[in-house]
């Protein structure tokens, strides 16, 4: 069994749960956003693409063919440790990492420009999960170490730990509000209270990507957890209100074409401003 599970590629898995997510939106009428434009479209195809394609692949070989070179004792160094144990790593050295990782996108501005693709959209899907700046994903400590734990033999751990992951991470961002339901019975009230403060959840993730703090539900500067929202309850930057902001967006920044937001520092150029048109002689007069 073990065997099987390490000689899968995660790539494959993580495609599945992905279309999984966008199956389960179009049934549901959610995938195809009013709000939604042809930048749009581009944003999450082409970042979704390099992404599974490209930087997850390339980042995984690199850092086994770094280790390999630099450390080669420490191939398949911790494969003999306990399941959770090795379970217990991923959560710290990869979903904590992105933790402090995304919480630092928010707070200097050259790595809030590798993240803001991710923000710019004007609704919540699946289809914004991988919306992001290749360089964003690249320089992300999280994928780097976890490549480096896959290398010490952890290949099975990370076979399931990437399925619950992952399947956390595409439900907060979904656009069906799978926890709205279970808030409202009242048996599940104290499940639900130990829930919204361990993992990522629609009510809280959307609350991040919302337009305006001043609505009392946003909280783009806080709820930054990927898998665990408990590292928010932990450092202090969770807000729970159990509902959803009634815009997204980016808040008081200036314009970016999709070639910027995905490629900067690569593609610098601002977007066009479309020039007010001339006044008509009817108008003049």
């Amino acid at each position: 069994m073990e065997t099987t599970i390490t000689n899968l590629n995660p790539t494959v898995v993580v495609a599945a749960i992905f279309f999984g997510f966008i199956i389960l939106e179009m049934v549901l009428g959610r995938f195809f956003q009013p709000k939604g434009e042809r930048r749009d479209a581009l944003l999450e195809t082409i970042g979704s693409t390099l992404l599974l394609g490209v930087t997850v692949p390339a980042i995984t070989f690199a850092s086994a063919a770094l280790l390999g070179h630099f450390l080669p004792q420490w191939k398949d160094s911790l494969a003999g440790i306990p399941w959770i144990a090795g379970f217990a790593l991923f959560l710290l050295l990869d979903d904590m990492t992105q933790y402090w990782w995304h919480r630092l996108a928010h707070r200097v501005p050259w790595l809030y420009d590798l993240h803001r693709a991710h923000h710019s959209a004007k609704y919540m899907s699946i289809r914004i999960v991988y919306r992001n700046n290749s360089f964003y994903y690249l320089l992300m400590p999280g994928i780097w170490l976890s490549g480096m734990l896959i290398y010490m033999g952890l290949a099975h751990v990370y076979f399931v730990y990437l399925i619950i992951k992952l399947s956390v991470i595409f439900g907060a961002h979904s656009s069906v509000p799978w926890d709205a339901k279970l808030y409202k019975i009242k048996a599940l009230q104290p499940l639900m209270w130990l829930v919204e403060r361990t993992i990522s959840t629609p009510a809280t993730h959307s609350a991040h990507h919302g337009l305006n703090a001043d609505d009392g539900v946003t909280n783009y500067k806080g709820n930054f957890g990927n898998l665990l929202f408990f590292w928010d309850v932990l450092f202090g930057t969770a807000k729970i209100t159990r509902r959803r902001p009634t815009e997204y967006g980016i808040e008081n920044i200036r314009p970016a074409s999709w070639q910027q937001e995905l490629f900067w520092p690569l593609v610098r150029k601002p977007a066009r401003r479309k020039k007010p048109a001339a006044p008509t002689t009817e108008a003049s007069s």
